[in-house]
C-alpha cells in the first residue's frame, strides 16, 4: 500500500519508512538537527518525495550544493520505496548506503547509492555520494 501524503489522513505514513510523518521527517523538515547521517539522509529522501526542496539544499554541504532552482529544474518521477542497506559513522563522517526506487513515465528505477556525509558544529550535511557497479 503506498504512503498516504501529509495532511491526507490523521497519521500519515512517513515516506522513509517511519512511523508517521510527523514523528519521524516532519521535524527535521522544519529545522530539527538530524542526530545521524542515517536519520539525514533518510529525511532527505522524504523531502524528495514530498517536494521539500528548500531541506534538500540547506542539508547538502555548501562545497558540493547545487543551487536550489538545480533541484527545483531536476525530474524526480515519482518515489516508490527506500532501503537502506548500511550506515557508518566514525567521529564527523560517514557513509549511508542505499537504494531508492522511483518511476519516470510509467518506467522503474533504482537509485543505489553510497551517500558521504560530514557533521559541522553538530550538523550533518550531505557531501556527494558514488554509485557502485552493478555486479
Amino acid at each position: 500500500m503506498p504512503a498516504d501524503k501529509p495532511g491526507a489522513g490523521n497519521a500519515p505514513v512517513c515516506p522513509c519508512g517511519g512511523a508517521s510523518y510527523a514523528s519521524c521527517c516532519e521535524p527535521y523538515h522544519r529545522g530539527a538537527a538530524p542526530a545521524t547521517a542515517e536519520t539525514l539522509m533518510r529525511a532527505r529522501y522524504s523531502a524528495y518525495v514530498l517536494g521539500v526542496l528548500d531541506f534538500v539544499h540547506r542539508t547538502w554541504h555548501e562545497r558540493t550544493r547545487p543551487s536550489l532552482a538545480e533541484l527545483e529544474r531536476k525530474e524526480t518521477g515519482k518515489w516508490l520505496g527506500l532501503e537502506v542497506r548500511r550506515h557508518a559513522a566514525l567521529q564527523d563522517q560517514a557513509s549511508v548506503e542505499f537504494v531508492a526506487r522511483y518511476k519516470i513515465d510509467g518506467r522503474a528505477h533504482r537509485l543505489h547509492e553510497v551517500s558521504r556525509f560530514v557533521r559541522e558544529q553538530g550538523q550533518w550535511f550531505y557531501m556527494d555520494g558514488s554509485f557502485p557497479e552493478r555486479k
